[in-house]
């Protein structure tokens, strides 16, 4: 019988492993084991699983739906939250502000998110949210995060919650009984934070859970708060007719998952990350969000502070915010002036002379334009908009505007060098072929290899494919692993090994110098760090931090496998130097920066119906006249070769531009194939050499070809 993996039931199920193992117990479904203990799990008991689901063959988002209905309980929505300032009703004139006047947007910062109303008008692109407040962190977290969750659990979660009934003496009854919320509520909150809390604590549940049960008990708390939609104060002698409901927050699972969600000062923030647009919506006056929401931040932190005033207030010193201040339009200058985008939009409304003075804007027009002005070109929209008031203002024709500005581009960008020595690799071609590239909005790269190209490329989505599965793993590794860490653990594993480390001690200290290198004292070092790996692969396991030692420690730094799928380079001259580290934290630091996506697909199995128009499809594949190791024993053929010119004349009729790098001449041998294709398409083959000239096919002076070219469907003016 085929057997299965838990990450494939736990997909099929939408169930946490966790929540597998209980459920497997609990029922008491007989799971057979191998002799070292391990579950073998089969499709018979994926049925019996669903049978105790109650999910049998139907689409698990249905059951889900059933399940809500049949609990009794309802959905709640992200725009199911009171919040100062919510740009809900704004969000479509936002998006659509954006998409008529700003082009390749695939990465939106929102630095001041909230509860996150304009992140998820965005929410088809890659997110960096940020908020001072915890609450609104993990808000963002529960709707934006990346992590994966179970639907299931998190509704029998929830309607277990709505079912306590108690009054225990908790913080929670004792800190806010009778004031915002009844004295029993405040002990139900009480019970279910602790119990959140303890549920993460021994991993029943994980972050993303953890994020979306404060969120809807957060929800749930302002939904009946003795307020009038802050905390700032309550209604006294109030007859509590409402009681505490939880509803069950079920955020999309198709989301981006080079998200990011952040919980830090925006001016520190800023320093350190990249897009393509910048959403502002600070604080327009001198009301302190921590002021207004401190109930909810406390119960979202749950350090059980203590509190002080009629208002049961903690301290908030540390989560003040400068744009509520005096010197909100120094900490705005600053922010811009970091601001590392193509476009910057900043919400900001015209109360400067409507409100009373705690509702009059810290920032003036002047200021704002003249700052915004200095980054670029400014233009501005507006819109009607509904003010804040607490009732002592009479404010007319209050207009939201948005001030967009496409910044200035007065950097120039310097290339990253992949820290693979990839056979093929073009980042010395990069100053040649890079002005030759037609990018729009996204950057495909179907031959990725070491990345050369598509790190470097222009666009901020990038898709790096290649059927070299260890490659594109190691790259994705690098990306998902923090800088530092995977710093530590190539450390770790040299240390382990024995291998040199001339970025510490020098090759002195080895006894070898830069002219002879490393290789004799490293020899034997690394066939037992090449046999280890080779060992683990066999066992079904891929360590990408050995392999990148490995690949470091080679013949000239390169990666190869044999047939078998085992690294078979022999020991290198060099080692994991200065050079290298820095190469690998520039390529690591790039990743993070950019909306990457990995595949490993063959070319012939890419449907381009799949990608939108604004791809730009880069090629660069094994050259068929040469022998390079990539293609060594006939790896591309000739069919290969034809069925590739095919793919990409498809590419031409479907209106995407393409560059394809190759060669029409090396050491006498002609790639006819190719000189037919170019010449019947009449496509543009660009000659590339020391000198840079670019031209057409039908140039004069042929004998002056080069070897390598760029072949285009576009020509460049």
């Amino acid at each position: 019988m085929e057997s299965v993996t838990v990450a494939e039931i736990i997909k099929e199920l939408d169930i946490s492993k966790a929540y597998l193992y209980k459920l497997i117990e609990k029922e008491k479904i007989v799971v057979p084991k191998s002799d070292t203990g391990r579950y073998l799990w089969n499709e018979e008991i994926i049925k019996a699983l669903k049978t105790k689901l109650n999910i049998e063959d139907e689409n698990p988002s249905d059951y889900i739906e059933q399940l809500i209905s049949e609990l009794g309980l309802k959905q709640l929505f992200i725009n199911n939250r009171r919040y100062l300032g919510n740009k809900y009703s704004l969000s479509n004139f936002i998006r659509k502000t954006v998409e008529e006047n700003c082009k390749g947007i695939n990465i939106v910062i929102d630095i001041f998110s909230g509860t996150g109303a304009v992140s998820n008008a965005f929410k088809d692109k890659m997110l960096i949210t940020n908020d001072l407040l915890y609450s609104n962190y993990i808000s963002n977290y529960a709707w934006f995060g990346a992590e994966e969750y179970s639907s299931e659990k998190i509704v029998e979660i929830i309607y277990e919650y709505n079912q306590i009934e108690t009054q225990e003496n908790n913080y929670m009854r004792e800190t806010f009984g009778d004031t915002f919320f009844s004295a029993d509520d405040c002990s139900k909150i009480g019970y279910i934070r602790e119990d959140i809390e303890l549920k993460y604590k021994t991993k029943e549940i994980n972050f993303k859970e953890y994020a979306i049960l404060i969120t809807a008990l957060l929800y749930a708390m302002d939904k009946i708060a003795n307020t009038v939609g802050h905390y700032d104060a309550y209604r006294k002698k109030l007859d509590f007719d409402k009681s505490l409901v939880l509803h069950v927050l079920l955020p999309e699972k198709c989301i981006n998952p080079n998200n990011s969600c952040y919980n830090i000062d925006a001016n520190m923030l800023v320093k350190s990350i990249k897009g393509d647009l910048l959403y502002l919506d600070p604080p327009y006056n001198s009301r302190q969000y921590c002021d207004a929401y401190h109930l909810l931040e406390n119960v979202a932190r749950w350090e059980k502070p203590e509190v002080y005033g009629v208002a049961r207030k903690m301290d908030r010193s540390a989560i003040k915010s400068d744009y509520c201040m005096i010197n909100a339009t120094k900490a705005f200058e600053e922010l811009i002036d970091k601001a590392n985008v193509k476009y910057i939009l900043l919400s900001y409304n015209n109360m400067s002379d409507k409100g009373n003075d705690r509702s009059n804007a810290k920032i003036s027009d002047e200021d704002i334009i003249r700052i915004l002005r200095k980054k670029g070109k400014v233009t501005i929209f507006e819109a009607d908009h509904k003010a804040f008031s607490t009732g002592k203002s009479d404010i007319k024709d209050n207009k939201e505007r948005l001030f967009l500005c496409e910044v200035y581009d007065s950097s120039k960008k310097i290339n990253i060098a992949s820290p693979f020595n990839y056979i093929g690799g073009k980042f010395k071609l990069l100053d040649q072929i890079q002005p030759l590239f037609d990018e729009k909005e996204v950057f495909f790269d179907i031959f990725a290899g070491g990345g050369n190209v598509g790190i470097n490329s222009l666009s901020s989505k990038v898709i790096f494919n290649d059927l070299n599965d260890r490659v594109i793993g190691l790259m994705n590794f690098i990306k998902t692993s923090e800088t530092n860490a995977l710093l530590t653990s190539i450390d770790q594993v040299i240390e382990e090994y024995g291998l040199s480390n001339t970025a510490l001690y020098g090759y002195a200290y080895y006894n070898c110098n830069s002219s002879n290198g490393l290789s004799e004292y490293n020899k034997g070092k690394f066939t037992k760090l090449r046999d280890d790996f080779n060992g683990k692969y066999i066992d079904g396991t891929i360590d990408y931090v050995m392999l990148y030692v490995l690949m470091v420690y080679s013949f000239n730094n390169q990666i190869r496998f044999n047939r078998k799928g085992l690294f078979n380079l022999p020991v290198g001259k060099r080692d994991f130097n200065s050079k290298m580290r820095s190469k690998l934290v520039l390529f690591s630091e790039e990743l993070k920066n950019k909306d990457v996506q990995f595949m490993e697909k063959d070319f012939r199995d890419i449907l381009l119906d799949d990608f939108g128009a604004g791809t730009f499809i880069y090629c660069d594949p094994p050259y068929l006249i040469t022998s390079a190791t990539y293609n060594e024993n006939g790896m591309w053929t000739e069919h290969d070769e034809k069925d590739l010119l095919n793919f990409l004349d498809d590419a031409n009729k479907k209106g995407f531009s393409f560059a394809l790098s190759n060669v029409l001449e090396s050491k006498g041998e002609k790639n006819h194939l190719l000189y037919d294709w170019v010449e019947a398409n009449g496509y543009t083959c660009h000659y590339l050499d020391k000198s840079y000239s670019n031209s057409n096919y039908h140039r004069k002076d042929k004998d002056g070809i080069s070897k390598e070219v760029l072949i285009t469907n576009y020509s460049i003016d």
